[in-house]
């Protein structure tokens, strides 16, 4: 996973988790803007959480963050 696409998700999930609580849930799209201006980092976020940890559409942000601060 690249520098880039972790920082932006552990951003992302603190954000979700400060705001909505430690149960809130997250996909992969969470990550990035209704307009796909990134489709090489989508696709790295697509990959990592599909297909690398098969993980389901939602998953809890805390998880997420987990996995990707254990890189």
């Amino acid at each position: 996973m690249t520098p880039v696409l972790k920082e932006k998700i552990i951003k992302v999930c603190d954000q979700k988790i400060k705001t909505k609580g430690e149960n809130v849930g997250v996909s992969f799209y969470a990550f990035f803007k209704n307009k796909n201006d990134n489709p090489e980092l989508l696709m790295e976020a697509a990959t990592w959480w599909i297909k690398i940890h098969k993980l389901d559409h939602f998953e809890k942000a805390i998880k997420i963050k987990g996995l990707v601060e254990n890189i």
